[in-house]
């Protein structure tokens, strides 16, 4: 809060106005040791920004007006104007009155009184917000719609009598006078200060233009990932900071912008960390916002995820996916919250905190999305079961992206020979990548194999082919990385192996690093690495397509399980139909680089030296075969089964049957029904699932006839896009319906993950202070950037000066 001005201040001199004072707006700070990107609780944008965030929006469990302090009142009043009446929409509300004769709030109310009509939950009664507001003492005559509840709904539809109309009353009833006071209130003109002081439009302009130029760079910086701070903000300073620097360079090139920075007072400059916060916290609001808009009424589905920032704090990511008024799949990242654990109950207070402030309700939930740790996906206890005994067809999708990654891992960890393969992968590439001497070295022997094969004429010219590339280290949690290292081995096979003999023969190394690499060539040379690596590679090439489309942003399900599917039946072919073909590619190879290739027809022996103690005598190819080739492939399609087969699969199979592909050859409307019945039950009517079955012959009969306009469609996507966009949705109420609730389906939190991915940009080690309401305004604002940069400059100036009173005006 600004220092209180008394009616004598505004008789001194205007020049006094821009004296300094002992609480300023804005500063520039001091030189002072490092300066990190934080905020304490005494700073403005807490109390008015934050302010917003710890208001109780429920008006049967928010506290009278009066008791808050007199001065923080106007504060308070113009962080709820901002959030505007609460208006919950259920689908049925409770019921309450004698029996026979039971009644219940009607969301319909909001539209006949906007303003000002209010619904608690908690409570199941209605209120006035605008006399909750306003009002500064108990009143009779105001006390039903703030302090008493009304519940009595049997009376709201009785014309003249309508208690709703009676407590409006007449131009001088205590509900209109709130109205005014709301109206003075939002009125800049009307605040004493502006009744004295009387500034010119040249100088609002100026005002507004200083202003612009700081959310300007702000806006910028933050879309970059830049930090906004400097080490020394100084006036001597040589290096300034991003957010000052980039303001001085704006004003370069703009003598009305120079001139509006730097002729201001001292206290309205509007460059202080505190402002800086202040526009990020409207900007993000504002995208918060937009987004709640998208939604709307609709159903939506919640995707969450939890990861630790770089100083050890444990973030939850909120990605809310929804299919919008045009038809298409939306996934938005909504906020990042600090959770003090990773407990169900504990993320779900959290979600639910984020779900009251932005009017999003629970009964709404038609999915949710999760990684598939215990504390997400537990049947009893875990986040996606609290979430289903709050509303039952929030239905559990695990993530498919995580399930194919987690499938890959096991596999390599339950099956011994691919366990210690990817080991010894690791192993090789740790000693080539030890030195930059001997990746040097490695790109050297490429280049010299490259240019031997195209003297040959064995490679084709052209550009951007036979790049040298390096080797990739495979990560447990980085997807596909795996497929990228083997790759990327065998594609500098020659070149490794030429390393490796020069640094056992080369007497600058050690013995220790000769010596692993004479054990890292000598895995390299064997034949049981050249198949494993020729396996894994296939194996994981057949399985990259459905990863990386799992990942895509907007993932519609009866695509994925045709993925998952195509995908089973190729890893099955490999192993039904192409073991001849595979061992002679790898027997190709091993000729190709002079390695030997063993007799398959003789026994295998385990370990060199240790034949006695080996009881069965099978040839090397039974053991290649069998014990190898086989079981890899199986614990592959066991994993993959069994990930992708539970209880959710049988809705997403179902789904499927809506698919467009092939001119709809699997739609069928018995299982349409079946779909609607059994998991959207409490979203048709008794007659609108009846009449849905007609609309299901008109629709079929109409896609199959000459109109190609919903015909030639191949994704599940579009028809609901079609549908919105020729207005059809209107003709097809129901199947539009139960199409957008079946894209609200989560088939991947990829999303979720990129939300990391930005926080480790926008958090580094140099930004490790970033306070948690920083680092999320931030990270809303980098992510949904096409939002972010749609909002123009005017508006945010508007929303800017709205929050309170400013020293100087931005309007007339």
């Amino acid at each position: 809060m600004s220092k209180q001005t008394n009616l004598l201040g505004f008789l001194k001199r205007k020049e006094l106005e821009c004296a300094t004072t002992s609480i300023a707006e804005d500063h520039i700070p001091e030189p002072s040791p490092p300066i990190h990107e934080h905020n304490t609780l005494g700073t403005h944008q807490i109390e008015n920004e934050d302010l917003i965030f710890s208001l109780e929006r429920d008006p049967g469990l928010r506290a009278p007006m009066w008791h808050h302090p007199i001065e923080k009142r106007n504060e308070i009043r113009r962080a709820y104007l901002k959030l505007k009446p609460y208006q919950p929409i259920l689908r049925n509300f409770p019921y309450s009155g004698p029996e026979g004769h039971r009644r219940s709030f009607q969301s319909s109310w909001y539209k006949k009184f906007p303003d000002w009509l209010e619904y608690s939950l908690s409570k199941d009664a209605a209120f006035c917000f605008l006399c909750y507001l306003f009002a500064d003492k108990p009143n009779p005559h105001t006390n039903t719609f703030t302090m008493i509840r009304f519940n009595n709904w049997k009376r709201v539809n009785e014309g003249k009598n309508c208690p709703f109309v009676t407590h409006v009353g007449g131009l001088s009833s205590i509900h209109n006078n709130s109205l005014r006071s709301k109206i003075n209130l939002l009125n800049d003109r009307g605040h004493i200060r502006h009744a004295f002081v009387s500034q010119e439009e040249a100088q609002i302009r100026k005002n507004r233009l200083r202003l612009e130029t700081t959310i300007d760079v702000v806006r910028l910086l933050t879309l970059q990932a830049c930090p906004l701070r400097g080490h020394d903000e100084s006036a001597n300073s040589d290096n300034k900071g991003n957010f000052l620097e980039f303001r001085k360079a704006f004003s370069r090139y703009n003598d009305e912008v120079s001139r509006a920075i730097e002729h201001t007072s001292y206290n309205a400059q509007y460059i202080a960390p505190s402002i800086q916060k202040e526009i990020l916290h409207i900007i993000s609001t504002k995208v918060r916002n937009y987004i709640r808009e998208e939604i709307g009424e609709s159903k939506f589905c919640i995707m969450v995820d939890e990861a630790r920032d770089e100083t050890k704090r444990e973030k939850m990511a909120i990605v809310l996916r929804f299919v919008d008024k045009k038809g298409l799949i939306k996934e938005r990242f909504f906020d990042l919250v600090h959770v003090t654990d990773t407990s169900a109950a504990t993320l779900k207070k959290e979600v639910c905190s984020v779900f009251t402030k932005h009017k999003l309700f629970v009964e709404n939930l038609r999915g949710q999305g999760y990684d598939g740790a215990s504390n997400m996906r537990g049947e009893w206890n875990g986040l996606q079961a609290l979430f289903l005994a709050d509303c039952p067809y929030a239905y559990y999708v695990h993530c498919f992206a995580h399930r194919l990654q987690l499938a890959l891992v096991a596999a390599s960890k339950e099956v011994s020979p691919v366990h210690q393969f990817f080991s010894n992968l690791n192993f090789i590439i740790n000693i080539i990548g030890a030195s930059l001497k001997r990746h040097d070295e490695l790109q050297a022997n490429k280049g010299a194999e490259i240019e031997t094969l195209l003297f040959r004429g064995e490679l084709e010219t052209g550009r951007g082919a036979n790049q040298i590339g390096t080797l990739k280290k495979a990560g447990d949690t980085r997807w596909g990385s795996h497929l990228q290292s083997i790759r990327s081995l065998l594609n500098m096979y020659s070149a490794t192996v030429s390393v490796l003999e020069h640094i056992m023969v080369d007497k600058s190394y050690n013995s220790h690093q000769r010596g692993d690499a004479d054990i890292a060539l000598n895995l390299m040379i064997s034949y049981e690495f050249m198949f494993l690596s020729h396996l894994m590679r296939e194996i994981l090439g057949i399985t990259d397509i459905l990863c990386q489309a799992l990942q895509r942003k907007s993932q519609d399900i009866a695509n994925a399980l045709k993925l998952v599917s195509t995908t089973k039946s190729l890893i099955q072919n490999l192993r039904e139909d192409r073991w001849k073909a595979f061992v002679e590619e790898v027997n190709l190879f091993c000729q190709k680089h002079d390695s030997l290739v063993p007799e398959m027809g003789v026994i295998y022996v385990a370990r060199k030296g240790r034949a006695r103690r080996q009881q069965n005598q099978n040839t090397v190819e039974h053991h290649f075969r069998v014990n190898v080739f086989y079981v890899t492939i199986d614990k592959q399609l066991q994993e993959i089964n069994s990930r992708f087969n539970d209880k959710a699969l049988g809705l997403l199979t179902l789904t499927s049957v809506l698919a467009p592909y092939d001119r709809y050859k699997n739609f069928d409307c018995e299982q349409i029904c079946t779909l609607a019945e059994k998991y959207y039950p409490s979203d048709f009517t008794t007659q609108e699932k009846i009449h849905l079955r007609y609309q299901l012959q008109h629709f079929l009969c109409e896609v199959k006839g000459d109109d190609p306009t919903l015909r030639n469609l191949s994704i599940l996507q579009e028809p609901c896009q079609c549908l919105a966009e020729t207005g059809k949705s209107d003709v097809y109420f129901l199947i539009d319906r139960l199409i957008r609730l079946v894209l609200t389906l989560p088939v991947s939190t990829a999303t979720t993950e990129r939300a990391f991915s930005g926080m480790k940009v926008m958090k580094t080690r140099l930004r490790n202070k970033m306070e948690d309401d920083f680092l999320a305004d931030s990270l809303v604002i980098y992510i949904e950037r096409e939002i972010s940069k749609s909002f123009s400059i005017e508006s945010i100036v508007d929303d800017f000066k709205s929050l309170k009173d400013r020293r100087v005006l931005f309007s007339a």
